[in-house]
């Protein structure tokens, strides 16, 4: 897909969702460039297979058809709709990208120059661009919701559509509910039958379920946590009085942030638990980048790419 296309797929803005702001050609080609050698071995599917196969990645369940493999029926699901349905599986010789985004109350946040969903949005397209080139697939699995959104991996164009309408028909969440990170990791690891690469973006706020499942998925795949913030979450505004809510929780708490104490104890705070969660993805085998709600965030992801090579 070229840039330009890229481009005209995004939606048009509201004061109330920005969206991810400017998305220069250039950067984007620079990313192209970066990931192509920086993940060696894993763009290697440009040039390979882009039809399905004799794989062991499952890229859909469909109703079984004249001169299809009996082979390949899925009894479970036939079983469950009375109809035989067959497992239809992505050929080696391609190259799948799978992304985990965070749908959750928190991530509708912002108090800079955008939300932290529009960071996100962002971030999605632009690993979109790189991961559907010449025939690659790319998959998106959602959390943070009531049901947990799943877009089968799909090639080229169709998969970027398939991301773009996933992120966008969901509504602004007003509760916590349905699978949570550490689930939806496990399900994208059980997915990945082979090596893929796998990208998380999250403001890995909510339960702290996800650092064994992470471990377990870094260690079959490359890794990348895209950690999104917003400079409130890491220190209160002399304002007065002010209500604090929870939006994971829906938990209230009053302050006073008049007090010089209570904003550093609360920076500090904030501070040491940020620091806490880059330590535990870095143990986990994963990349962590850190990607704000203020400036040029896609410069910083293509910074951060092009300075860290793959560990793998």
């Amino acid at each position: 897909m070229s840039t330009t296309a890229a481009h005209g797929l995004r939606p048009a803005r509201t004061p109330a969702a920005p969206g991810p702001g400017p998305m220069p050609d250039g950067i984007l080609r620079a990313l192209d460039i970066t990931i192509g050698h920086r993940v060696m071995g894993l763009l290697a599917g440009d040039y390979r297979s882009s039809s399905p196969g004799a794989g062991t990645e499952l890229m859909q369940i469909r109703p079984y058809v004249a001169g299809d493999d009996v082979r390949q029926i899925d009894w479970n699901v036939t079983a469950r709709t009375g109809e035989p349905h067959v497992r239809v599986h992505v050929a080696e010789r391609v190259l799948t990208t799978w992304l985990v985004l965070d749908l959750s109350p928190s991530m509708h946040f912002g108090t800079a120059d955008r939300r932290k969903a529009d960071v996100a949005e962002g971030v999605a397209l632009a690993v979109g661009h790189i991961a559907t080139r010449r025939g690659n697939r790319l998959g998106i699995m959602s959390f943070g919701l009531e049901h947990a959104s799943i877009v089968p991996p799909g090639q080229g164009r169709a998969g970027m559509i398939g991301l773009l309408e996933a992120v966008r028909r969901q509504p602004v969440p007003e509760g916590q509910g349905g699978p949570t990170l550490g689930e939806t990791i496990r399900r994208v690891n059980r997915l990945s039958a082979r090596s893929n690469l796998v990208v998380v973006v999250s403001d890995f706020r909510g339960p702290r379920d996800w650092e064994r499942p992470l471990v377990e998925l870094a260690g079959r795949h490359p890794v990348l946590a895209a950690e999104v913030r917003d400079p409130r979450e890491q220190e209160l505004p002399n304002v007065g009085e002010l209500w604090l809510v929870d939006p994971e929780t829906g938990r209230q708490l009053r302050v006073d942030t008049a007090k010089k104490r209570l904003r550093e104890r609360f920076a500090a705070a904030a501070a040491a638990e940020r620091a806490e969660v880059a330590a535990t993805i870095v143990r986990t085998g994963a990349r962590h980048v850190v990607l704000g709600t203020r400036g040029d965030w896609l410069r910083t992801f293509a910074t951060f790419l092009l300075q860290k090579g793959d560990r793998r």
